[in-house]
């Protein structure tokens, strides 16, 4: 899990670093060179688009199953503060971004929230961050 520190970016991509064998590089080069792909990243995205869709159904089922938001997530104050009024708290289960609004105090977050956890990237203020450390699993 990426913890993004400024609330204004949101990230629609992060950085990997990948060691590859030689000779496998050099098929990646050669494959450039004959105009299959447009570059190294290029054939590195869709070598992992690919396989995404090969393990679609397995994706799609431990969503299910660990009860994953798909996608982007936004906690707001109000969200937390009508969690609480239900005398429950929150378990947040993202699998992509996950944010929990400016307008959520830590002691609301502390309140409300039982657990977090973002596969993917999480934003919150610091403080917020700060109070919840011990709930956030990756």
């Amino acid at each position: 899990m990426k913890l993004v520190t400024s609330p204004q970016r949101l990230p629609d991509s992060d950085k990997v670093t990948v060691n590859v064998g030689l000779v496998d590089l050099a098929q990646m080069d050669l494959l450039v060179n004959e105009g299959f792909y447009s570059n190294r990243t290029d054939f590195v995205r869709t070598a992992i688009r690919n396989q995404l869709q090969v393990h679609a159904e397995s994706i799609r089922q431990t969503v299910v199953r660990k009860r994953y938001v798909l996608g982007q997530h936004r906690y707001s104050r109000r969200e937390l503060e009508e969690v609480i009024a239900s005398g429950q708290r929150l378990e947040i289960h993202v699998l992509g971004l996950a944010v929990i609004e400016d307008d959520v105090t830590p002691e609301l977050a502390d309140q409300a929230i039982a657990s977090v956890q973002v596969l993917g990237a999480f934003i919150a203020a610091p403080a917020t961050r700060q109070v919840l450390a011990d709930r956030i699993h990756t």
